[in-house]
């Protein structure tokens, strides 16, 4: 069945949402702060490993690094653009606007989880090659794996940072679902270069949303999200990275 794997995953997201919430009920709230602590940098080295599995290189026997240049160019230009078209204040927006239809209007983490959730497990290259090859073959299998993964970090977040964190799954899904519905055109673009490009600048996101768990919001990750498109062009440039 084509688009199964989406359904997997977003029901996966709700389902840790909602073990998240019963059991965030039960921690007091240095356990919380613990746990949101412990989450931010478990997604710190999730990101930090994904990120040097694509830079780092062995060559001679030496431990080299690669595609330095392509990070800056693409977080620099991805980030210029997200900031004209201000993607964070959009998804601040529509959290807020969530709250409200939800009854959460007095749930002043509500936005702050959702926003961070929705980053973490919408960026990334599983959701991405996952969701084309469902709809190309209706192989399910990457998404099934991801929804597992989702799972366990949406329970941890939402005893941490809310129920907001469960909304997650309405970007997830509308996301994952339209590259399914559109994979058939995106799957010559997405060449084993651009996957590895992809996946790069999705981890270094990734390692920013880890960041703002353990420090604070300090980067507007959702402005950066144009550089995961400049990574792709950068893929079928004449140019080595």
């Amino acid at each position: 069945m084509i688009g199964l794997g989406t359904i997997i995953n977003t029901a996966g997201i709700v389902l840790g949402g909602v073990i998240g919430h019963f059991c965030g009920k039960l921690l007091k709230e240095r356990h919380q702060e613990t746990l949101t602590m412990a989450c931010g940098i478990s997604v710190l080295f999730i990101g930090i490993a994904g990120a040097m599995e694509g830079m780092l290189k062995i060559e001679d026997g030496a431990l080299g690094s690669s595609r330095s240049m392509l990070v800056v160019i693409c977080l620099a230009l991805g980030g210029l653009a997200g900031e004209i078209i201000n993607i964070e204040n959009a998804f601040e927006r529509f959290g807020e606007w969530l709250k409200i239809k939800t009854g959460n209007a007095k749930d002043k983490n509500f936005v702050n989880g959702f926003v961070t959730a929705s980053l973490t497990v919408c960026i990334g290259a599983m959701a991405i090659v996952g969701a084309i090859q469902d709809g190309i073959m209706g192989d399910w299998t990457i998404l099934a794996t991801k929804a597992i993964l989702d799972l366990i970090i949406i329970i941890v977040m939402t005893c941490s940072l809310g129920k907001g964190c469960v909304f997650s799954a309405i970007p997830v899904f509308v996301f994952e679902g339209s590259i399914t519905l559109l994979s058939t055109l995106l799957k010559p673009i997405m060449t084993d270069l651009a996957m590895s490009y992809l996946s790069v600048i999705g981890s270094i996101l990734i390692f920013c949303v880890g960041l703002n768990l353990v420090w604070g919001k300090r980067v507007r990750v959702a402005n950066l999200l144009p550089s995961v498109v400049f990574a792709v062009i950068a893929a079928f440039l004449p140019i080595s990275f």
